[in-house]
Order: C-alpha cells, then sequence, then structure tokens
C-alpha cells in the first residue's frame, strides 16, 4: 500500500505539472495552423502577457480604418441623367423672307448644334445653296468672306455623311468628305467651324497645313477614321504621295475660294490631288469663287456635272457697317500717317493691309522700333508663329497686325476696329476683302485707306466695284508730323 500511495502521490504530481503548460500551449494542430498565419497575429496573442499597453493601439487601428475609408464612397452623388435634346427645343418662327434651318431636313444632331451656334435663319447663299446640294446636285457659288458660305457647304457635307453609312471596311487615312482651301488660316477657320457643327455627330474632322508638324498629324490620321479632310493643296499632296491618305471614298468636295488657289499657283496640285477621287460623276463637288472669271469656269466645267450656279451679291454685306475714308497721301507721308492715326487715337486693334511681303515686313519693324506693338502675317512666317500671332492679336497682345492679302484672307476675328489699305489692292476684289475684317458680326467698323502717286489708279476700279464714289480726303497737318524716335 505504501508503495501503491507512493506510485499514486507521484503520477498525480507529474500530471498536475503536465496539465498547468497543456492549458495554454497549443496542439500539434494548432501550432501547424499558427504557423502559417502573420507574424503579428501570433504577436496579438501573445501581446496580453508581455506588453498589455501595446494592444490597445493594435485593436484601436483596424475599426479607425473600416470606419471611415468607405464612407465617401457611398456618399458620391450619382450624375443626374442627361437631358436628350429635341428638334422642339430650338424654336424659330417663320418669317417673310426668310429661310429656316427648319425647312430643310436636316438631322437633329445637326439642329442641336446650328442652335448652339445661335443661327436661326439661312444666309441668302445658305439658302440657296442648300436648296440644290441637299438633293444631291453639284453646285458652284459666287460669294465673298462673311456671307455664311462655309456653313453652307458644311452643312451639305454632314447632312451627306450621316444619311449614307461608312462602308465597313475603311482604312484610316481615306477621308469621306474632302475640302480643299488655299491658305493655312482658312483651312484652320473652316476645321473649327465643321468641329462646332459635327460635334454631337460622331463625325472625326482633320486639318492637314504646311507649316505644322508633319508626324504630329500623321499621329492623328493613323489615330481614328477620318470624316471629313479639311487641307491646303500641297500639304495633302504631300500625305497622298506618301501613301498615307487614299482619296478614292470621296463622296463629296469641296473646292473654296478657287480664285485665289489660282493666283497663288495651286491649279496643277489640286489636278493631281482631283485625279485620286472618284470621278465626277460618283462623287458631289462644290466649287465657290470670290468672282467668276474664265479661267474659274473652265475649272468648274473639267470638275463639276451639271452644276447649278448661285451668284451672292456679298459687297453690302462686306462693307453696309464700315465707315470708309481715302486720304490723299505721298508715298513719304504714309507711315507718319500711320503711326500718328494709331496712337493719337489710342487704337488697340488694327489691321493693316500692303501689298507685298517687303512692305508688310519694313511696316511692321518701324511700328516695333517706335514702340508700338505690331506684328506681321505673310506667306514667310512660318505656321507656329502665324498661330501664336494671331491668338496674340485675338487676345489684344498684339495692338496693329500687318498683312499681305493672301494671309490676310480667311482671318475670321471679331472685335478689329479698324481696317488701314496702306497701299491700295492691284484687284478691286480684295478691298472688299480687306474691309470686310472690320464690321464684323454686326459691329461698327472704320477702314481708312491711303492713296498715294502710285497706287491712286486703282480707285476708280474699286468705285466702280462698289457702286458708288467714296470721297478722298486730305489728312489733318498734326496727322502728318514726323515721328519722334524712341530712345533706348
Amino acid at each position: 500500500m505504501t508503495v501503491l500511495k507512493a506510485l499514486k502521490k507521484m503520477f498525480g504530481k507529474s500530471e498536475a505539472e503536465q496539465l498547468a503548460p497543456s492549458s495554454s500551449a497549443p496542439s500539434p494542430t494548432a501550432s501547424h495552423r499558427t504557423d502559417g498565419h502573420q507574424p503579428g497575429r501570433t504577436a496579438a496573442v501573445a501581446a496580453p502577457q508581455n506588453e498589455p499597453v501595446n494592444t490597445p493601439a493594435t485593436d484601436a487601428a483596424p475599426p479607425k480604418a473600416r470606419s471611415e475609408t468607405p464612407k465617401p464612397r457611398r456618399e458620391r452623388a450619382p450624375k443626374p441623367p442627361v437631358v436628350a435634346w429635341k428638334l422642339e427645343d430650338f424654336v424659330v418662327e417663320p418669317q417673310e423672307g426668310k429661310t429656316r434651318f427648319h425647312d430643310f431636313k436636316l438631322a437633329p444632331e445637326l439642329m442641336h448644334a446650328i442652335q448652339d451656334l445661335g443661327f436661326p435663319y439661312c444666309t441668302p447663299i445658305q439658302a440657296q445653296v442648300l436648296g440644290f446640294t441637299l438633293a444631291g446636285k453639284d453646285a458652284i457659288g459666287r460669294a465673298q468672306t462673311g456671307t455664311g458660305k462655309t456653313a453652307a457647304f458644311l452643312v451639305s457635307i454632314i447632312t451627306q455623311l450621316l444619311q449614307t453609312p461608312p462602308p465597313k471596311e475603311r482604312y484610316m487615312g481615306e477621308p469621306r468628305a474632302l475640302i480643299i482651301a488655299p491658305t493655312r488660316e482658312l483651312v484652320v477657320q473652316i476645321a473649327k467651324d465643321a468641329a462646332d457643327l459635327t460635334k454631337y455627330t460622331g463625325l472625326n474632322v482633320m486639318t492637314f497645313v504646311g507649316g505644322m508638324d508633319f508626324d504630329k498629324q500623321l499621329k492623328h490620321l493613323e489615330a481614328r477614321h477620318c470624316d471629313i479632310l479639311v487641307a491646303t493643296p500641297g500639304r495633302l499632296l504631300d500625305f497622298n504621295q506618301r501613301g498615307d491618305v487614299h482619296l478614292d471614298m470621296v463622296e463629296v468636295m469641296v473646292l473654296d475660294e478657287a480664285d485665289r488657289m489660282l493666283d497663288m499657283g495651286f491649279i496643277p496640285q489640286v489636278r493631281q490631288i482631283i485625279r485620286q477621287t472618284p470621278p465626277k460623276s460618283e462623287r458631289q463637288t462644290l466649287l465657290f469663287s470670290a468672282t467668276f472669271t474664265e479661267d474659274v469656269m473652265n475649272l468648274a466645267k473639267q470638275w463639276t456635272t451639271d452644276p447649278s450656279i448661285v451668284e451672292i451679291e456679298a459687297l453690302n454685306v462686306a462693307s453696309e457697317n464700315v465707315e470708309q475714308h481715302i486720304y490723299a497721301v505721298a508715298g513719304a507721308d504714309k507711315y507718319k500717317l500711320l503711326y500718328n492715326l494709331v496712337t493719337d487715337n489710342g487704337w488697340e486693334r488694327v489691321m493693316v493691309f500692303a501689298n507685298r511681303k517687303d512692305e508688310v515686313r519694313r511696316i511692321e519693324e518701324r511700328l516695333v522700333r517706335d514702340g508700338v506693338n505690331a506684328a506681321q502675317l505673310s506667306g514667310d512666317v512660318p505656321q507656329h508663329k502665324r498661330i501664336k500671332t494671331l491668338e496674340g492679336f485675338r487676345e489684344g497682345k498684339i495692338r496693329v497686325l500687318v498683312a499681305t492679302d493672301v494671309a490676310g484672307r480667311g482671318i475670321h476675328i471679331d472685335g478689329i476696329s479698324h481696317v488701314i489699305n496702306f497701299t491700295l489692292p492691284e484687284v478691286p476684289d480684295d478691298y472688299v476683302h480687306r474691309i470686310g475684317r472690320t464690321g464684323r458680326a454686326g459691329a461698327e467698323g472704320v477702314s481708312i485707306s491711303f492713296a498715294g502717286e502710285d497706287d491712286s489708279y486703282q480707285l476708280p476700279s474699286i468705285e466702280a466695284l462698289l457702286g458708288r464714289k467714296i470721297s478722298c480726303e486730305t489728312p489733318p497737318t498734326h496727322l502728318l508730323r514726323p515721328v519722334e524716335r524712341k530712345r533706348p
């Protein structure tokens, strides 16, 4: 018994010693799971025994993150639903003698853009041209800038492209509509108008002009399909000859300012371009010109099929809001008169025209030397600088812009208060284009022409074109005083 008691006592003690650690020690299975967990979880279990101070911080952190992080996402307000535009939202009352865009069967997407632009009624050339072109006919139009001819052919193009679905197989460089214009400024302006009119349609508008980064224009071409391409002849031919642009799918072709393209020698390039397009019987062709010379009409005959002819007398449109003056002044006094007119009157946005590029350069250099913030615009100015110059003039940073006729054509900048013809143009039509830079959008404008011994002979033909006489004045003596040189 003594031995038995001793054994029980020994085994009982040993059992007690073994039971004490076994209650807290993990079993082999538990140990295996714990080894698989992150060390942080193990530390959280051990912390109450060794460092209880750390437990509140560790335990408090996760709830804080859970309670704050999701709230901003849940509280984000949903976007308001887009209200669909309806044609009934664009109300234009009929008026006698006026044509509404409602009178043509235009797509709602196009009408929405027209409403945004604030065009309730068609201009005369728009009303006449659209009557023919929306029926699929070719057309040639005689119209000056400022008559709305750009919108006329753009509305026709957009309608055609919306009514005819694009081919299923089409490369990126295959435009469906092609617009060719003679100057970079005109191309940029047409493209801007096209972008405004197509913003609800999904149609893509692209531009090709010389003097701009070739690779950048190529990347734009490769990024998406081109529906409407606006280009100068030279740069378009570059892309075409490289094989980047194919013109075999052109449905509508527009030649804008054909007379100017003739004057600038672009017709051989234009012929090369047109040869790449479908035959004239398979495309619609629209041609616009400020004049209908024999050469222009010959081109129209070659490139169009039974065209409808629209002629708009735009002289009043260009000059009805413009007060016209002519100063008889010797050539040696012209610069003094120009400088004193601008500085004495504090004019802030003036456009000066001269016939030659070297004249433009000299006038601009003298104005800058004499402290007037001026810039020049001619064919010799690189494209990036031309764009910067136009932006500066539009924003009022440039006070006087001196330009040739070719560079000044197609410039649409509101707020030009005065146009000064430093030399009278050799072509009477250019006079109308020049003074049409002011008095735009219903605003009042003033044009002043300097008639010297070398150019006064142009006056009779200008007056014949205008259909009236312009009184010739002698400038006041104080406007002919010498220009004081600015000291450096």
